[in-house]
């Protein structure tokens, strides 16, 4: 049987660019093997995938890669585990399309490809000594928590962080054992609500934005990251911007059709960026006089 996934070379893995910055060779868009390993049911459509790829795939907190399902497609992921863990990385996917049903379907022991990494990831020398708000709002907790489990690694260089999420019902929570952990971790406070709670929820109600008030952070001199669906991240940006955040000083990871990664098939432009090569990670400095930059 021909193998799916070919062994490439670091070049190969970078692409071969002309001098106007163009791709000349189609290998830069092989993928690479990797195993499923274990399959975690976060909500009834929302599931993490533990991967084991068969060369390594280092990437930074807030970079992307294309996951592809044979004979399907691929699609944009960004990392929902440390950077840290060099053996595995895991990829958390909520049931939205056509890849992500095919994705939902496999089993442990599957294969499937993974190309990149691609994109920007967050300046964290620009974090350091400062307190750090994250922000997540659904499955857009997914790549807060790459971040997320950067700073613990080193938690002695920052500050604080308060990490605030929120989801539509209980039900809808990711990581509920790692939230769980995670609020009793030195230096971190965890805020958590849901915009409808159950018999059982005793935690909050209210939408994530309630979460931010009453902040006892510095605002001037700390730093906000925000990830969440589009209309949560527009009125989560404005009110921390209200606050007296200062757009340099918001980050955003925003999302897009971005199809080939490499900034060659213009499908995820905001204004004159390309998401997929200047972003996903964005200072909200750079894009807030784009028109309807979170649509």
């Amino acid at each position: 049987m021909r193998n799916l996934y070919p062994v490439r070379s670091p070049r190969q893995r970078r692409g071969i660019r002309s001098r106007k910055g163009r791709i000349t060779s189609n290998e830069v868009y092989l993928p690479i093997e990797a195993r499923i390993e274990e399959i975690i049911r976060e909500t009834p459509e929302i599931k993490t995938f533990l991967l084991s790829p068969r060369e390594p795939l280092e990437f930074k907190a807030g970079q992307f890669v294309q996951l592809t399902v044979p004979g399907v497609g691929e699609a944009p992921f960004t990392p929902s585990s440390s950077p840290h863990e060099k053996e595995t990385l895991e990829v958390t996917v909520m049931k939205v399309g056509r890849v992500t049903e095919a994705l939902h379907k496999l089993k442990k022991g599957q294969k499937v490809g993974l190309r990149g990494p691609y994109g920007t990831g967050y300046p964290l020398d620009e974090f350091k000594g400062k307190e750090i708000l994250i922000v997540g709002g659904g499955v857009g907790l997914a790549p807060l928590r790459s971040l997320f489990l950067t700073l613990l690694h080193d938690i002695d260089r920052y500050k604080e962080i308060l990490l605030c999420y929120g989801a539509r019902t209980p039900k809808d929570l990711i990581y509920k054992k790692g939230l769980r952990k995670w609020g009793e971790e030195e230096r971190v406070e965890l805020r958590i609500t849901v915009d409808k709670g159950d018999r059982k929820w005793r935690g909050r109600v209210g939408l994530v934005t309630t979460l931010l008030n009453n902040l006892t952070l510095d605002l001037k001199k700390s730093i906000a990251i925000v990830c969440g669906p589009p209309i949560m991240m527009k009125f989560t940006t404005l009110k921390l911007i209200d606050l007296g955040y200062s757009p340099k000083n918001t980050y955003l990871s925003m999302e897009r059709n971005m199809s080939c990664g490499l900034g060659q098939c213009g499908h995820c432009m905001i204004g004159r960026y390309y998401v997929c090569k200047d972003g996903p990670v964005f200072k909200y400095s750079q894009i807030k006089e784009v028109p309807n930059p979170f649509v």
